[in-house]
């Protein structure tokens, strides 16, 4: 943990193709994804709020806007992680979600933990 950096949120995703949710013949396709926050930082924060972009291969772009992450606002000591599992359709069998929580550290500060683009993508469609 740095004292340099007082609010400092990483996050680490992993992606699964759901084929049994999935209806490709329906232009259905259906992903789960795995997030893991944890503070990296020195001040204890909690996320309020999630925003997630989220585009397919047509270029079809949905954005996401919410209180918490699955019903929850957790609340991050130093070196903590929370976990939780969600889910996404989209109507094309490759696509991209990227995002950021907006989170408010004990000492008052409001910032942005930004989630990288990650890929969500049918198995066997990607080289």
């Amino acid at each position: 943990m740095s004292q340099n950096e007082p609010h400092k949120i990483d996050i680490q995703v992993q992606t699964a193709y759901l084929d049994g949710e999935s209806a490709p013949d329906q232009d259905r396709y259906v992903f789960s994804y795995t997030i893991t926050i944890r503070n990296s930082g020195s001040v204890p924060a909690k996320l309020l709020t999630r925003h997630w972009v989220i585009t397919d291969a047509n270029q079809r772009v949905q954005e996401v806007r919410g209180d918490g992450v699955v019903g929850k606002q957790p609340y991050l000591r130093p070196g903590e992680a929370f976990q939780y599992t969600s889910g996404t359709m989209m109507e094309t069998p490759v696509g991209s979600m990227r995002g950021s929580y907006q989170m408010v550290a004990d000492d008052g500060a409001h910032f942005d933990a930004e989630i990288p683009m990650f890929t969500l993508s049918m198995p066997r469609t990607l080289h």
